[in-house]
């Protein structure tokens, strides 16, 4: 799907009357309103990394960019609004929505370790061969992640301080990431996998 496409689905679960599982659950609704408003804001914020536009913008070839989100995942509200606005720095990107929880489920070929952490962005060359693939968050916020697991803190509390990493740090370590990925493959003309590690979901 687009990315007006996931708007649309976004609006029907948040303003559902009776909402689908696993909106159904209140923990999920409420992530889901959210991260909404989030994704929203970012859009309306978010900076660019100069020399990362200019090197999507030298893109000689198409690209397809695969982006698997679902509207619950906290860290996907951060994301999707750079990555969406990447994507329009090319006629030679065309990319594709796709829900996690949702056939074709992309995800079971992707695992992060054994999990299916998300959002998890595969870039494909116009061959349909995978370049590079990253997610779900950049490996300072896991660090950070980590740090919270160690101390057994919960949920709550470890999703308030990672949701303030991301406002504080404002996409920077993100560009930074997928900068150097790019940079592998225009220079190496060959990427390898990379992951930004596990992610915690919502339950």
């Amino acid at each position: 799907m687009d990315y007006q496409a996931y708007v649309k689905t976004f609006e029907e679960i948040i303003n559902s009357k009776i909402p689908e599982p696993p909106y159904t659950d209140a923990n999920y609704l409420n992530y889901a309103k959210l991260n909404y408003s989030r994704m929203n804001r970012w859009h309306k914020t978010l900076r660019l990394n100069e020399e990362l536009v200019a090197q999507l913008k030298n893109i000689n070839s198409i690209q397809k960019w695969i982006i698997i989100v679902e509207p619950w995942c906290g860290d996907a509200a951060p994301t999707l609004p750079f990555l969406m606005q990447l994507a329009e720095q090319s006629p030679l990107i065309q990319y594709d929505l796709q829900l996690r929880d949702q056939e074709p489920f992309l995800i079971n070929s992707y695992l992060t370790n054994v999990s299916k952490s998300i959002p998890k962005l595969i870039v494909r060359s116009a061959a349909g061969n995978d370049l590079f693939t990253c997610g779900p968050r950049p490996k300072a916020a896991q660090h950070l992640v980590n740090e919270l697991k160690a101390n057994n803190v919960d949920y709550d509390t470890l999703n308030t301080q990672l949701q303030n990493w991301y406002n504080k740090d404002k996409g920077a370590e993100l560009q930074t990431e997928l900068l150097q990925l790019f940079s592998e493959c225009k220079f190496r003309f060959k990427c390898h996998n990379t992951f930004w590690a596990f992610e915690r979901n919502p339950q």
